[in-house]
């Protein structure tokens, strides 16, 4: 057995591998529902966090602003604080837009002019195309309805 100590050239030994991180952008929907035990998302979320922590899961201000502002009316205030502080201490990558993800926002939100405004899907979609990620966590069966300009959808993990 060699003493040689392994360098960053070198390949490491399968055992010390570790399997590659799937990224996910998380939707307002299954937050809400984590936060709030009376919801019937509740269970299946957190079974499904709890089953899969090998996904990286990102978000957006926007989401956290409309889950903030429907925990506090739907649960309580400190739903929302405890929502807060559970993104803090690192449970969710809270994605910084650049300085022209407004206009993109924008854009894709004139692309789908047919459907309600959402601001919250719209920087999903919008963030999941900059950061290069192809999966969304969402209660929304129809989320794949936001496409990126190649015309890729989204792929919802709740429902593979």
């Amino acid at each position: 057995m060699s003493t040689q100590a392994w360098t960053a050239q070198e390949p490491s030994p399968v055992w010390l591998a570790r399997p590659p991180v799937l990224q996910a952008m998380m939707d307002s929907g299954p937050l809400l529902a984590l936060f709030n035990s009376a919801d019937k998302w509740h269970r299946p979320i957190l079974t499904w966090l709890q089953t899969h922590p090998d996904v990286s899961l990102h978000t957006t201000w926007p989401v956290l602003t409309e889950v903030c502002a429907l925990l506090s009316r739907r649960v309580h205030n400190q739903a929302a604080l405890d929502f807060l502080q559970w993104v803090q201490r690192g449970a969710l990558q809270l994605d910084k837009p650049a300085d022209w993800s407004l206009t993109s926002v924008l854009g894709i939100s004139k692309r789908f002019a047919s459907l309600p405004l959402d601001l919250a899907d719209a920087s999903i979609a919008e963030a999941a195309e900059r950061l290069q990620i192809r999966h969304v966590v969402s209660i929304d069966k129809d989320f794949d309805v936001y496409r990126n300009n190649k015309g890729q959808a989204l792929q919802n993990l709740l429902f593979i």
